[in-house]
């Protein structure tokens, strides 16, 4: 009976969403705090975004939400697909010039996941247990599930 041996390099807390997919880890762009809250913007006044080279459809993690840029407004603003929070720390990833390929998953917490795989099919896998691995090339983990949701999930790359 084979055995399945998984030796990941690189890991991160993954933040389910039904639309951002699972950033490249190896791709930041730039980190931060946002300083004021508005309305599907990231504000931070210490941000520089433009020579930092944000791009639209860059990946925000920010706290529990996950977000794409839309715009570049200023070298300090940017709209977003989900609004930042006040005094949230933020990482944005490239995701234009470093898309991530595809990542497979650890679940701490039991419960169902919905994925979508690299080749772009939603799957869901009910009744995961706590520590198992799902040794899929997931693109992204959807924050639609049915009850109850897996928790703590570390994609591995």
């Amino acid at each position: 009976m084979a055995y399945q041996k998984l030796q990941a390099g690189r890991a991160l807390a993954v933040i389910p969403s039904d639309t951002v997919d699972i950033p490249n880890i190896a791709a930041v762009t730039t980190t931060g705090t946002s300083t004021s809250s508005s309305t599907l913007k990231l504000i931070d006044a210490a941000g520089d975004f433009i020579v930092k080279e944000v791009k639209v459809n860059d990946i925000v993690y920010a706290g529990a939400v996950a977000a794409i840029v839309t715009a570049i407004d200023s070298a300090t603003t940017l709209s977003v697909s989900v609004t930042v929070p006040i005094s949230t720390a933020y990482t944005i990833y490239s995701q234009e010039d470093n898309p991530q390929n595809g990542c497979v998953l650890y679940v701490g917490g039991a419960g169902n996941l919905s994925v979508t795989t690299v080749g772009g099919d939603t799957v869901q896998f009910t009744g995961l247990a706590a520590g198992q691995f799902v040794p899929v090339q997931v693109l992204r983990v959807n924050s639609t599930v049915g009850a109850p949701a897996a928790s703590s999930i570390i994609a591995l790359w």
